[in-house]
């Protein structure tokens, strides 16, 4: 896979550990007094570690890169074995949520990670579950999201637009290597928010799986359009 990494100069680099300490996904190391690249699917590619480095040793370039280890990265959640990665990807359980009736209760999100992207395939949450696939920006153009949509399911949200990937592959993945219930699509009416139903649809056929699935539409003004 072709995309953006940062590349050390090591003839540059002095060794101040600067860059290592910038970066919040763990990419960057120590190694014999100097700064490496740890592992490709880590670094992120935003340059986090870019404007800390006195030397100018650290570039960005488009190459070959490793693809994103996802059994790797879940054995680091599950068992911190690995001391490199983004804690942010680290994956929880959560307690099951109180009644959806019950106003007071500040979120019906039952796991960790939510990114289509980062949540592990075999996840253990995902066992029988009804998952909720909702675009990003619908629980925050809709006031009951956690109560109507999220309570009680497993949470995938993304953008089609901005994560410019096809979700699709992640999702019959998902699909096919667990038994869901049902499937909940959440999208805005804008027309990108299209990419996240058809992902969804694409990777039910894809998947062999028949599972029901529905798909909700949110107005931008926070009203339900379809249902």
């Amino acid at each position: 896979m072709i995309r953006k990494i940062i590349h050390i100069d090591q003839e540059k680099c002095n060794g101040c550990g600067a860059c290592a300490r910038a970066c919040h996904e763990g990419a960057i190391g120590m190694e014999n007094g100097k700064a490496v690249l740890l592992r490709d699917d880590y670094c992120d590619g935003l340059g986090d570690c870019l404007p800390t480095c006195p030397t100018g040793a650290i570039s960005f370039v488009e190459r070959e890169a490793a693809a994103y280890d996802e059994a790797a990265v879940a054995q680091h959640m599950q068992h911190k074995q690995v001391p490199a990665g983004c804690p942010g990807q680290r994956m929880h359980q959560m307690a099951p949520a109180a009644p959806a009736n019950q106003p007071m209760r500040a979120s019906c999100l039952g796991q960790w990670p939510v990114q289509i992207k980062l949540v592990p395939v075999n996840a253990p949450f995902f066992a029988g579950a009804d998952v909720l696939v909702a675009a990003d920006c619908t629980a925050f153009a809709y006031a009951r999201m956690h109560q109507e949509f999220m309570h009680n399911r497993v949470t995938l949200i993304g953008c089609p637009k901005l994560d410019a990937v096809d979700y699709s592959e992640k999702l019959t993945a998902i699909l096919q290597a667990n038994k869901i219930a049902s499937l909940t699509v959440v999208r805005m009416e804008v027309p990108c928010c299209g990419g996240l139903a058809n992902a969804v649809q694409r990777a039910l056929l894809a998947s062999g799986q028949t599972v029901p699935c529905r798909v909700v539409t949110i107005s931008i003004d926070g009203r339900v359009l379809e249902n």
